[in-house]
């Protein structure tokens, strides 16, 4: 039986994000991660994900605004500035980031089709400059470095097979060890509900398989961008030796995780493929290399950071997560320490 403060049972972005803060406050801490270093099973894989403040909700405008000077502090090579677009319709949008002093500019369609030439515009426009690009697999390799820096084990290839947990504190059972630790941080993503509904009440969380594609193209001048449709909203920004990266918001099929094929599913990799031949000038619609990723999904969209005695929750982050990643972080340390909550749309279900 191994000993320590804090085990975090998840080592992608938020589990890592977790051990970072809790180490650099002085936790004994031990992070599980049940596959390999740069694996590409969960969601916090690949090179490019968008950071951006422009939400109408204020929760999440204030939420990303904390994040940004954690984004900057963990260095210029994980999070980039490009400037973001947003397009579409932008109900709510602005007004929530001026309400928080966000800068962020309004333009008509001609003025920023001047501006960005390789993406078609034909309705409101906001630019908003502290946008910008994030690399996912170094945001993880930094975060547990910096946890590692500080303090952290940090141990790959080591699946929690079963969680165990009384008034006294949690015991983690793997295929190496058993780990007995006061509190325990559970950020498993698509497997939250194997590993926690015998435990704890859970809203539904759904499990998609989502299919972005990157897109050739031969310019650098894109900025990072969303084309609000309603229930069809496409991202994209550029991923620099992949070419520019268009997904669809949600949407995927259901899929187990342990069990995804990643084979393309052509319609919607043809759905794509029109977009980008309506909408993106500046790329080309017959070079697409698809991506696999996984969503794991709340009925709202909103996220599950809460605290049940001595376990605490990250999951759901349902497509729009990572960008607030060092923030979570944050939130969920100060669970775990202070029993500090955050909003409470971020709470467990009551039990019946």
């Amino acid at each position: 039986m191994v000993d320590v403060d804090v085990v975090v049972v998840g080592g992608g972005a938020m589990g890592s994000a977790a051990a970072w803060q809790l180490a650099l406050r002085g936790t004994d801490v031990l992070l599980l991660e049940r596959f390999a270093p740069g694996h590409t099973e969960g969601a916090s894989h690949g090179a490019s994900r968008i950071f951006r403040l422009a939400y109408a909700d204020p929760l999440y405008v204030r939420l990303a605004a904390r994040a940004l000077p954690l984004w900057r502090e963990l260095g210029p090579e994980v999070f980039q500035e490009t400037g973001g677009v947003d397009h579409g319709d932008l109900t709510g949008i602005q007004a929530a980031l001026t309400a928080e002093g966000v800068p962020a500019t309004p333009l008509d369609p001609r003025e920023a089709a001047e501006r960005w030439p390789d993406l078609r515009f034909d309705g409101p426009v906001l630019f908003h400059p502290r946008a910008g690009r994030l690399n996912a697999d170094l945001t993880v390799h930094t975060l547990q470095s910096a946890a590692k820096a500080h303090g952290a084990t940090v141990h790959h290839d080591e699946q929690a097979l079963r969680l165990e947990h009384d008034v006294d504190g949690v015991t983690v059972t793997t295929g190496r060890a058993t780990y007995r630790a006061r509190q325990a941080v559970v950020a498993v993503g698509a497997w939250t509900r194997g590993l926690l509904e015998p435990h704890l009440p859970l809203p539904p969380l759904r499990v998609t398989e989502e299919q972005p594609a990157h897109f050739a193209t031969t310019s650098a001048n894109w900025p990072s961008f969303i084309h609000h449709r309603g229930a069809d909203t496409v991202y994209g920004l550029l991923t620099p030796g992949e070419g520019v990266k268009i997904g669809f918001h949600g949407g995927g099929p259901d899929t187990d995780p342990d069990h995804r094929d990643r084979a393309p599913e052509p319609t919607r990799l043809a759905a794509l493929r029109d977009y980008a031949r309506a909408w993106l000038p500046g790329a080309d619609p017959d070079r697409a290399a698809p991506i696999s990723c996984t969503y794991t999904s709340t009925p709202t969209s909103d996220f599950v950071l809460d605290r049940a005695g001595n376990l605490t929750v990250a999951a759901g982050f349902s497509g729009h997560g990572f960008k607030f990643t060092p923030a979570i972080g944050e939130v969920l340390a100060d669970l775990v320490l202070a029993g500090a909550r955050p909003n409470t749309r971020f709470a467990l279900p009551v039990p019946d």
